[in-house]
């Protein structure tokens, strides 16, 4: 039997618009069905402990499993790839960190990824600081005496920081330029290496996240002279900050939650949500914290504009170490 017209386009555009209908009809069941959080990283280090936590939180804020699924290798590019390619039904996130935005698109320029285009954010998750620490053989106290000490003594002052381009040596770079520092790098492959050196007398500085330095830095073996956050930390409010020196210097990692895509803006809105009030449970903020890593709550839009400025901080550092 055929149609007539009028209802044969009728019902087309209702065939049209079934796809949208069901999009809306499953985000708001969301999520109905475990969810994957993608880390690009490996298991056990400290982006994937924090991507685990989060993931327990939202499994008892909504009553579904979520599981982390580890895509390390690549400087990050296996886990970036996979996680822009997921469906964008909210069942699969990605736990971004910062050298995914940073120095991976220098690294590999296939990957010129962007926040808004290439994901959806959706909510910020912590802050890992940079901190620099001396040896106390040095006899310096004081970021300021630090920068004078290196100009007086040029050439002799060598500062450890892990492997070009990571963001120790981005963070080094930056101080440099910044403040004129005759500091002489020297790059490891781990924090250790470089914390032996140190106690050694072979390098004199060090620049590298909190909690590879915690112990030593509880023990005194290290002084640690200033945080290059962007304010005082809560358990540390004594130390101060390079910005406080140095206005606008900063050299943060940082941890985000992010979706491919195409994701809509009602599970967006949904995880945005629930991941703020995992991050505002105390006990979640005091097991962060000692791994040195710190809540900072930001909405989407938040997220995603500070994405871009720490890219724009970051674009010329990154091509004055990558000519060297």
């Amino acid at each position: 039997m055929k149609l007539p017209r009028r209802t044969f386009l009728h019902l087309a555009a209702g065939a049209a618009a079934l796809p949208a209908l069901l999009r809306v009809a499953s985000a708001e069941t969301y999520p109905s069905r475990p969810v994957k959080i993608i880390a690009p990283s490996a298991p056990g280090n400290a982006p994937d402990v924090i991507a685990r936590i989060v993931s327990d939180q939202l499994s008892r804020l909504w009553g579904q499993q979520v599981v982390v699924e580890n895509r390390p290798g690549a400087s990050g590019a296996i886990g970036v790839r996979a996680a822009a390619a997921a469906v964008p039904d909210g069942y699969t996130l990605y736990f971004a960190i910062s050298s995914n935005f940073v120095s991976l698109p220098i690294l590999q320029p296939s990957l010129q990824h962007d926040v808004g285009r290439d994901f959806v954010p959706i909510g910020f998750v912590g802050e890992q600081p940079m901190v620099i620490a001396i040896s106390p053989s040095l006899r310096v106290n004081s970021l300021s005496e630090l920068v004078a000490l290196s100009k007086k003594r040029q050439g002799e002052i060598n500062c450890a920081v892990l492997q070009r381009l990571t963001l120790p040596h981005l963070a080094v770079e930056l101080l440099r330029s910044a403040s004129g520092a005759d500091l002489t790098v020297v790059n490891y492959p781990a924090t250790s290496a470089g914390l032996n050196d140190l106690l050694g007398g072979r390098v004199q500085v060090i620049i590298d996240g909190m909690a590879p330095l915690a112990g030593m830095m509880k023990a005194g073996s290290v002084t640690t002279l200033a945080t290059m956050s962007t304010q005082r930390l809560p358990n540390f409010p004594d130390l101060p900050t390079v910005s406080e020196t140095l206005p606008g210097v900063r050299a943060i990692g940082w941890l985000a939650l992010m979706g491919p895509p195409g994701t809509p803006d009602m599970i967006v809105r949904n995880v945005s949500e629930k991941l703020g009030v995992a991050l505002g449970q105390p006990d979640l903020k005091q097991r962060f914290e000692d791994l040195a890593t710190f809540v900072r709550p930001m909405s989407p839009t938040e997220l995603s504009d500070f994405i871009r400025g720490e890219q724009e901080l970051w674009k010329p550092v990154l091509a004055r170490a990558n000519a060297k």
